[in-house]
């Protein structure tokens, strides 16, 4: 999957981390604590706070290399081809492969002494129940996002996926440009699980989603989505809730929606690859990052909802009090992670493509 990068009420409210002093370091020994003093960082664009480096590199004495990918499969190509990274933030389902490919190494839970302030629904995770290789960072739903200038409330909640097949909302509605991503909103409508195998599952909702493609002729969108639904151009958006806490607080007719037939809920977690060559300053980075202070900062800055619990209750009591989308569902029976399956993906990528076409 992935995110649309939101800055969350853009000049709202991005505090400063206590204790920033940005370009003057500490006199702390990081060769003497950690054997290096660089720490090379591979992350989702637009994915951290806006004080977050500057405030470890002050505190740590340290400098941090720090570069951005697009998708999962980017960010795995770039390690096959023997890229060095210290830390890398992967998806659930990218976890899953990566551990089963000796891709990244396990965690020294010592030397992570703010484990405990990981959220309660991802204190053991189906990709990495224990922490072996992983502490979340964020997390979020794939819902809808809707105008309730255009569309009822409480149509939306009782049909749920299903409206975005009704032909009454034809050429208001925009899809995710994934395949993935596309193919979920049907596979829930019709009853199946996120990670299905069937062919004749999948047949079903290659025909639903040809069938939409001609009848509600819905826009194919990534990115874009965030300012179009703010200015109003569609009725409905499939989005992530990350991008509907920006829509919403951007425009207050914006309504978010996780549908009561189930939907994919995610989370991107730090790991550090097995290639690593600053291990002891990597784990020193996962530590910093889940400080209160310092996931409050993420948080507010990119928009997602955190995987820090200390961070999480207070913002959503907080700042995103009245955003929605911000709070997600957790514990509902039919919300699923997706699961690392190549046959599947290239399956879904191949009938994608026709789908697009139309053919």
């Amino acid at each position: 999957m992935k995110k649309i990068i939101c800055y969350l009420l853009v000049v709202m409210l991005v505090l400063p981390l206590v204790g920033c002093n940005k370009g003057e370091k500490s006199d702390f020994d990081p060769i003497a604590e950690f054997g290096s003093d660089e720490l090379y960082v591979y992350n989702w664009g637009e994915y951290i706070g806006e004080n977050t480096i500057d405030e470890f590199e002050r505190r740590y004495n340290v400098t941090v290399h720090y570069k951005t990918f697009d998708s999962n499969e980017e960010m795995y190509t770039t390690l096959l081809g023997g890229d060095s990274y210290d830390i890398i933030v992967p998806s659930d389902y990218m976890v899953e492969r990566l551990i089963k490919e000796n891709m990244i190494q396990k965690l020294d839970i010592s030397l992570i002494t703010n484990i405990d302030n990981i959220a309660d629904n991802l204190d053991s995770p189906n990709y990495d129940p224990d922490h072996s290789y992983s502490i979340p960072y964020f997390q979020g739903t794939v819902g809808i996002v809707y105008d309730t200038t255009k569309v009822d409330p409480q149509e939306v909640e009782e049909k749920g996926w299903d409206i975005l097949f009704d032909s009454k909302y034809a050429g208001q509605v925009y899809m995710y440009d994934a395949d993935r991503d596309n193919f979920m909103p049907a596979m829930k409508a019709l009853g199946f699980s996120l990670n299905t195998n069937d062919p004749n599952e999948i047949q079903q909702c290659y025909d639903l989603l040809m069938k939409q493609r001609k009848e509600v002729n819905p826009g194919y969108v990534t990115d874009e989505v965030n300012d179009d639904m703010i200015n109003g151009l569609k009725a409905l958006a499939v989005v992530y809730s990350g991008a509907a806490s920006y829509i919403i607080s951007e425009n207050e007719d914006m309504a978010y929606c996780e549908p009561y037939q189930g939907t994919n809920i995610w989370s991107d977690a730090m790991c550090i690859p097995s290639n690593a060559k600053n291990v002891k300053l990597a784990h020193a980075w996962i530590n910093f990052n889940l400080e209160k202070e310092v996931a409050i900062d993420n948080s507010l800055y990119v928009g997602y909802t955190s995987g820090n619990k200390l961070a999480l209750e207070e913002l959503s009591n907080g700042e995103f009090k009245d955003i929605s989308s911000y709070k997600i569902r957790t514990g509902y029976p039919l919300d699923e992670e997706y699961h690392d399956d190549e046959s599947l993906k290239k399956t879904l990528g191949e009938l994608w493509t026709h789908v697009k076409a139309g053919n």
